[in-house]
């Protein structure tokens, strides 16, 4: 006599397979959203990495700006 799962066994795999698709799909969703999180704390760093940048070429700006005005200075005083 040939045997054939009762009607529990086949609902008990189905069940179990929508729970492991349902499983993977909050899996992939989550590594989604760490992945959202990550590329923005690396567009925040980089953003602050150019503001620093800028600030330092503000400063050198203006000290190169004020060792001219010196050298001016002393040109026309001497």
């Amino acid at each position: 006599m040939a045997f054939t799962p009762s009607k529990d066994h086949k609902r008990i795999a189905r069940e179990q397979k929508k729970l492991e698709k349902r499983m993977a799909r909050e899996e992939a969703k989550a590594a989604k959203l760490e992945e959202k999180r990550a590329e923005e704390e690396a567009a925040e760093l980089a953003a602050a990495r150019k503001a620093e940048k800028d600030e330092e070429a503000r400063i050198e700006a203006e000290f190169e700006a004020e060792l001219k005005a010196e050298e001016e200075a002393k040109k026309s005083a001497g």
